[in-house]
Order: structure tokens, then C-alpha cells, then sequence
């Protein structure tokens, strides 16, 4: 019978029409929500609510034109608050897109990595342990596969899987490899009928969440009582109810911090948009306030440090070794002595038939290059049985069966000591193995021993590999080139204050070797088998000074997490396998690499680096104290403009003054606060040292008392400027509507220069304020001004806001008196939040 073709998976070009025609693999239940979802959240909003109060207000007071212009302004507030929620959702919509399941599909007889979304009825799909199914469909191959179902049917028990099995959507691959045809995706899956939902990237509780929320639950608690006091004192004095339910509305508004929260929310979306930029998915936004506090980032070796090209560099028999680094390709194995034949084709017979794990690969390629044209290669074999590299012992064996000899062939490879003790070496050949592979090692080469064995074929198979009679080969040395940003990141980590950990399987040799060239602290190495043997009181005692740890086996990773966290450490961990799932999700932020990860770590994991790039890591720390720092900038100027408006609305009645603000007076000043909190300090690229500064302390908070002092000292400036030009104009006859224009132009030239100072306290003199002012922040202060300008000069737009124009001359003293003021806001932003310089 002739051999089947390989299965080459649908055309790309079918595969498209077909997700145009029946759409994208979604289970139909969406997360996003719609533009009249927004707007009902918008309605029920309190400055919503209030801006209706007074509307209502002037309606029943006869003035109909204020509670047109109020409407106005309702509808403008709620466009630009529904095109900024629209714009997060977007962004949380897209992360939650690159967070969905991939899939590796065969596409025109190549395989592509695409996303679960993607998947279409009649796809071929390479499953393998780690991967979470995107979709229904049948096994048309399946290689001691085993799946866990418990999504479905509640139990945790894994379930084999045979050729011809159906497997589900949405079920974990748990062990072996497979190859599946979809039959059903999307709704029509048992899953979509089901109706659970896999995409889930939420704002979960968090310190800075709950920090947020007893700071507006206090400031609304404050205003509540001000609002009914300011009532009851406007109504005991002046004896207008409804002129008193108005000034409270105008507090009211005034006062409610409803800017908090959505301040919050868009600074860490828009922070997750960036990061996703520099190619680093943020599942979990908590991750991003999280980050600033990183003070142990723990790395994997391979693939993280280092670029995960693996090629083969030495070749050793017998003490003899054999550089092949720069040996010529030649398929008839001219090139390579014969001598190392032997060798190169037992490591490829230990590796699997497609490998994905970057050593395999590199025995294959080599073993294509040097011994294509020889009997050294055994595309005809079967391969009958695999026994898998476990915590016990680190190595792999494959028996391989041809059809016509009475002996299986065995092939296996692994940790140099551990394939030495299955070949039962003397001790003085296992001293000499050990000293070899240890000047390897020392090179920062990764080194496997090579072994073989024979079977018979009518005598069942071992149970474990120590039951086959092993007869050593040799070793194979494998360079992993450092990734050249490396040294630098670890650097910029150094002076940042952040420990690198460095966590390798690898032999403690090349540990040592690839950290002193990564510029990681290397004086001890702890190995796995050390670490077995100490207590949790004794572990946690090394973490605090050991920077590599060596021979680590997946699970120990864990116990090296929550050693960390015993210290008070805030840990950052990178992983990939399903082994190190317990430890990302352990630790403070997980990080799943997205290239050669599983989907059980990017789903354990609080941040996917989409290229496998240690500098992206360092990078979103950055982000994430940048985050921070601005959001902590855009809090101390939101609270501080908020001052003068609660003192606007409470003395002029303490002290018999007619009232300078209405409600349409908020209206406007919200707009002018909104777009400077979410693009202006947003936007800001943080100071140069940040990077130079220690972590942030975990019980850090957002807004320390210094913060919030700062915020009352500048809102009380401006406070006292206004209401004291404002008194001394009315008291020296000034008409009241020219001297609440001259008011209300100073407040608000005074908020919009606040910005200046405001936007970082590292900035020093004022020369300072203006640098790297963005283009976009000019556009807010511009537009600023240019809105004053019309409010409070063109006679119409004037009275609707119940203003006497201004003259150019009072404009201009006026504007000036409240630009003035950033000489006082840099001082006093100077003198309570002084500049902390980079340490040497």
C-alpha cells in the first residue's frame, strides 16, 4: 500500500473566504460594551444627574436660555466621556484579542501560528501539551495525548485521547501531541453552547483600586456635608430656596471626584496600548501599578537571556573533542569524521521526529547537513515507546523498532550526570565525563550526554529507563549566543534596584558562564538538588544572596517565588510550560513568554511578551513606574483645581458676596480638567532618572499626605487670589457680572497653567516647565485659553454665561494675574515635593 502524502491543511486562500463567510471563531458572547450602554452609564452618572437638577432649576426659575445652555453642555460632556470609555474598550478589546488561544495551523502544507479567532471548520491543527483547543474536532493523529475536560464536564481527571476522538474547545492539552480537524467552532461548539466565556481581562481589585475608592468615598462623604451645609447656610441668610439647592448643586459638582476613577482607568488602558506596542500584552491591568514595584525580576536562561538559537558547537568522544561550529555542510558526512557519526545519530534518534524544542532542532539540522547521504539516518523506523525526562532524572529515551531485527534500538540523552548514571560509568570515566562537560560548560555551552542501547524485541519493555543496559557515547555541546540588548537591560535593572534571578536547567557551569557575561551577580550558585535539601527557614535565607540558580526542575520555581515573597520581595517571574503555571500565578506579576509559551502560562500569567525579549521586560517596568508617576501627577493637579471651585462656591456666602459660580461655570471647568488629566499627563514621558530610582515601596500609596498637602497649598493660592480680587472689585463698585468675568478668567488661567509644574516635581527652575511639553499638551493649554477668550469676550457667548465682556487691557490683566501664578505653584511644588537626585 502506498505511503499516505502528508497532510497539508486547507488552502490560505479557502481558509480567508471561509472566515468571511462564516465568521471569526467567538463563542457570540460579548465583553465589549455598545455606544448606548456607555451613554446609560454616562445618564446615571452624578454630574450628569446634577447638570439635570439644574437645568430643572433654571426652568422652573424662568430662565429658560441657561437651561438650554446647561443641555449643551450635558451633551458635550457625554460625547467626550463616551469617545474616551469607547477608546479604552477598544484597547481592552485588542488585548483581549491577543490573549485569545493560538493555534498552530497547517496552511497550504506550512505551518502558521495564528490566532484562536482564526480558526476555521476543516482547519488541520497541531495540538501539544500546554495548548488550550480553540475548537471542536477529530483526532486524525494522536500521540499519547491526553486532554482535561473539567471546563466541560466538572472533571479533573485527564482523558485519553485515540485517532478518530473528538475533542472539545476549549480543553487543555495536559499531555503528547496531535494533530486535529476542526468540525465546529464558535457557538456551535459544546463550549459556545454551553455559553462560558474564555476571554476575560478584567480591572480586578486591586491596592491602587482600593486606595481610589476610599479617596472618593471620603471626598463624597465631605462634599455631601458641605453641599447640605452651604444649602442650609445660603437659605438662613439669604432666604432663596431655590437660589440655595443651585449653590449646592454648583459645590455639588464642584466637589464630586467622579474624574477619579475614570482617570485611573484610562491611564492603565492606555499604558496596556503601549505596552502592547512594544509588544508586551497586558492580561491583567493590576499588572501595570504592579510593575513599579518590581524589586526581584526572576529569568529563564534560554529564550529570555539568551536569543533560543540553539546550534550545535562541539561534538566529544572519548576525551577528544570536535569543534563544529565552522564545519562545512556536506550530505554525504565527508565533512563530519566518521567517528562522531554515531554520536550526532543517537542525539537525533533521543530527539522527536518534529521537534519544537530548539536543541532537537539543531540535532536535526546538523544531522541534514553531515549525514543526509549516509545509514546514519532512519526515516524508515517506527518510533514504539518514549519515556519522558522527569524531576528524577533528567533524561529522555526513545526505542525505536524497524520492522526486521530482533533488537529494538534505545536512544536517549539528557543531563550529562544523569546519562552517566544510566550507563553505570566507573568512577574514574564519570570523573572524566564530569570534567569535560564542566570546561564546556565553563565556554556557556549547554551539554547533553548521549547513550544507546538494544532490546530484544519478544521481551516487554522496561518500566523505567535504568532497566536498559545504556553504553555511553558521548557529548554534545549546544551555544545559545547571549542577546546582545542584555548586559544593558540588566544594567538599567541594577541601577534601578531591581535584583535579576537568573533560573536555568542548565548545568551550573554554563549558568555561571552566561550570567558573568550578562552582568548578573554570580559569586554562588545554588542547584536544584541543594535546593531539595534545605529548609523553607534555609531557602529563604539563600534567595536573599544568591543570584542563579542552576538545575532547577519546573516545580522548584515555586518554592524560589515564595522564598522571594517571605523576604518582602516583590517578584516578577518569566515562564513557559505548563509546569510553570503554579509560579507565575504565585508570583507578583507572572510573565508568560508568547512565542514558545504554552497557553496554560499566558493564561497563569499577568503579562505575554509577544517576542521572547528580556529589554521588553525592563521596558514595561519603565511603563509601569511612568504609569504611575503621571497618574500620581494628574491626582495632586485634580484635587488641587478642585479647591478653589469649593471655595468659590462656599465664601462668597460666608461673606455676603453675590455667588461667582454657576453650575454652567463647572460644566466648563470640567472640560478643561478631563482632557488635561487623560491626554496631557498621560502623555508624559516621566523623568530621565526613573529608571535610577529604587521600587516604589509596596505599601507605597498613591497620594501620600505630602502629595495631598500639595494639592491644597495650590488650590488654596488660587483660592485666595480669586476670591480676593473678586472681593475687592465688588467692594469697590465694580459691577458685579464684569467682577465674576475677571474672576473666572484668573481661575481658570491659574488651573491651566497648574498643568505646567504639575506635570512632574522633578523638573527644576522655570525654565523647566515647558520642557517636553508635547505637542498635544500645547494643544490643551491653547484650547484653553482660546475658549476663555470667547466666554469671556464676545458679547453673546458672555451672557449665556452671565459675563460682562472684557476690554483687551482687562482680558490681559486678568489672564496675566492667573499665569502669574506658576512662579508661585513651581515654588511651592519645589518646596513640598523636592527633587530627588539618581544615585551615583
Amino acid at each position: 500500500m502506498p505511503a499516505q502524502p502528508p497532510p497539508t491543511g486547507l488552502d490560505p486562500a479557502v481558509a480567508a473566504q471561509r472566515l468571511r463567510e462564516e465568521g471569526p471563531n467567538e463563542l457570540g458572547i460579548s465583553q465589549r460594551r455598545t455606544l448606548r450602554d456607555m451613554a446609560w452609564d454616562v445618564v446615571r452618572e452624578p454630574m450628569f444627574l446634577l447638570l439635570l437638577g439644574a437645568g430643572g432649576i433654571y426652568l422652573a426659575m424662568g430662565d429658560a436660555q441657561e437651561a438650554l445652555i446647561l443641555l449643551g453642555f450635558v451633551v458635550i460632556i457625554m460625547a467626550i466621556t463616551v469617545l474616551q470609555e469607547r477608546r479604552t474598550d477598544n484597547t481592552l478589546s485588542a488585548l483581549r484579542d491577543l490573549s485569545s488561544p493560538r493555534a498552530l495551523a497547517l496552511r497550504g502544507g506550512t505551518q502558521v501560528r495564528i490566532a484562536g479567532r482564526d480558526v476555521v471548520r476543516e482547519d488541520l491543527l497541531m495540538i501539544a501539551e500546554g495548548d488550550r483547543i480553540p475548537a471542536d474536532g477529530t483526532l486524525l493523529q494522536a500521540h499519547e495525548l491526553a486532554t482535561n475536560e473539567s471546563m466541560l464536564t466538572g472533571e479533573s481527571e485527564p482523558v485519553a485521547k485515540q485517532i478518530a476522538d473528538k475533542v472539545f474547545a476549549g480543553t487543555l492539552v495536559v499531555s503528547g501531541q496531535g494533530l486535529l480537524q476542526v468540525s465546529t467552532v464558535g457557538r456551535h461548539t459544546e463550549l459556545g453552547r454551553i455559553g462560558q466565556s474564555l476571554d476575560t481581562i478584567a480591572l480586578q481589585a486591586s491596592p491602587l483600586r482600593e486606595e481610589m475608592a476610599r479617596l472618593t468615598h471620603k471626598l463624597v462623604v465631605i462634599g455631601l456635608a458641605l453641599c447640605v451645609l452651604l444649602v442650609a447656610l445660603f437659605w438662613a441668610l439669604r432666604g432663596d430656596w431655590l437660589q440655595a439647592v443651585l449653590a449646592g448643586i454648583t459645590l455639588a459638582m464642584g466637589i464630586l471626584p467622579q474624574e477619579l476613577p475614570v482617570i485611573m482607568i484610562v491611564f492603565l488602558a492606555l499604558a496596556a496600548r503601549r505596552l502592547a506596542a512594544q509588544q508586551v500584552l497586558t492580561r491583567r491591568l493590576n499588572a501595570i501599578e504592579t510593575l513599579g514595584q518590581t524589586t526581584v525580576l526572576c529569568v529563564d536562561k534560554t529564550g529570555t537571556l539568551t536569543q533560543n538559537r540553539m546550534a550545535v558547537a562541539a561534538l566529544c568522544i572519548a576525551g577528544e573533542e570536535l569543534d563544529v561550529q565552522n564545519l562545512p555542510a556536506a550530505a554525504d558526512g565527508s565533512a563530519l569524521p566518521e567517528a562522531f557519526h554515531e554520536l550526532l545519530e543517537y542525539a537525533v534518534l533521543a530527539s522527536e521526529i518534529e521537534p519544537h524544542d530548539p536543541m532537537e532542532q539543531a540535532f536535526h539540522r546538523m544531522a541534514g547537513d553531515h549525514l543526509a547521504g549516509t545509514e546514519h539516518l532512519h526515516p524508515a523506523w517506527s518510533l514504539a515507546r518514549e519515556y519522558e525526562l522527569s524531576p528524577q532524572l533528567l533524561a529522555m529515551s526513545h526505542l525505536w523498532r524497524d520492522g526486521t531485527s530482533a533488537h529494538d534500538t534505545v536512544a536517549t540523552k539528557g543531563a550529562p550526570e544523569a546519562v552517566a548514571d544510566l550507563c553505570h560509568l566507573p568512577d574514574a570515566e564519570r570523573a572524566a565525563v564530569s570534567a569535560q562537560a564542566a570546561r564546556l560548560a565553563d565556554r556557556g555551552l549547554r551539554v547533553l550526554g548521549v547513550a544507546k542501547a538494544r532490546h530484544r524485541v519478544q521481551d516487554d519493555w522496561p518500566g523505567i529507563q535504568h532497566d536498559f543496559d545504556f553504553e555511553w557515547l558521548g557529548l554534545v555541546a549546544l551555544a545559545d549566543p547571549l542577546r546582545p540588548e542584555v548586559p544593558e537591560a540588566i544594567a538599567q535593572c541594577r541601577q534601578a534596584g531591581i535584583r535579576v534571578v537568573m533560573i536555568t536547567g542548565d548545568h551550573p557551569r554554563t549558568a555561571r558562564a552566561i550570567a558573568a557575561q550578562a552582568g548578573i551577580a554570580h559569586d554562588q550558585v545554588v542547584t536544584g538538588d541543594e535546593m531539595a535539601l534545605m529548609s523553607p527557614d534555609m531557602l529563604t535565607g539563600e534567595v536573599r544572596q544568591v543570584s542563579v540558580f542552576a538545575r532547577i526542575k519546573p516545580h522548584q520555581k515555586l518554592a524560589l517565588v515564595e522564598a522571594l515573597k517571605a523576604q518582602g520581595e516583590v517578584v516578577a517571574m518569566t515562564g513557559d510550560g505548563v509546569n510553570d503555571a503554579p509560579a507565575l500565578k504565585a508570583a507578583h506579576i507572572g510573565i508568560a513568554m508568547g512565542q514558545r509559551g504554552t497557553d496554560v502560562a499566558r493564561e497563569a500569567a499577568a503579562l505575554v511578551l509577544l517576542h521572547d525579549d528580556f529589554a521588553a521586560i525592563v521596558q514595561a517596568i519603565r511603563r509601569g513606574r511612568q504609569t504611575f508617576a503621571n497618574l500620581r501627577q494628574a491626582m495632586i493637579y485634580t484635587l488641587a483645581v478642585h479647591v478653589p471651585i469649593i471655595g468659590l462656591a462656599l465664601l462668597p456666602v460666608l461673606f455676603g458676596l453675590p455667588l461667582v459660580l454657576a453650575p454652567l461655570h463647572i460644566a466648563f471647568l470640567e472640560l478643561v480638567i478631563d482632557p488635561a488629566c487623560s491626554i496631557v499627563f498621560e502623555a508624559e514621558e516621566g523623568a530621565a532618572d526613573l529608571m535610577q530610582q529604587p521600587p516604589r515601596g509596596a505599601d507605597e500609596p498613591l497620594l501620600s499626605g505630602r502629595h495631598i498637602l500639595l494639592s491644597l497649598v495650590q488650590g488654596s493660592v488660587v483660592t485666595s487670589i480669586v476670591v480676593g480680587l473678586y472681593a475687592w472689585l465688588i467692594g469697590h463698585t465694580i459691577e458685579q457680572g464684569l467682577a465674576s468675568t475677571v474672576a473666572f478668567a484668573v481661575l481658570v488661567a491659574a488651573n491651566a497653567v497648574l498643568i505646567l509644574p504639575s506635570r512632574s516635581h522633578t523638573r527644576e527652575g522655570l525654565h523647566g516647565l515647558w520642557t517636553g511639553l508635547t505637542p498635544v499638551g500645547m494643544w490643551v493649554l491653547g484650547g484653553t485659553l482660546a475658549a476663555l477668550t470667547l466666554v469671556t469676550t464676545v458679547p453673546w457667548l458672555a451672557a449665556a454665561f452671565k459675563f460682562a465682556p472684557l476690554s483687551l487691557v482687562q482680558w490681559l490683566c486678568a489672564t496675566g494675574t492667573g499665569l502669574a501664578l506658576v512662579v508661585v505653584f513651581a515654588a511651592n511644588q519645589q518646596w513640598l515635593l523636592p527633587v530627588t537626585r539618581p544615585r551615583a
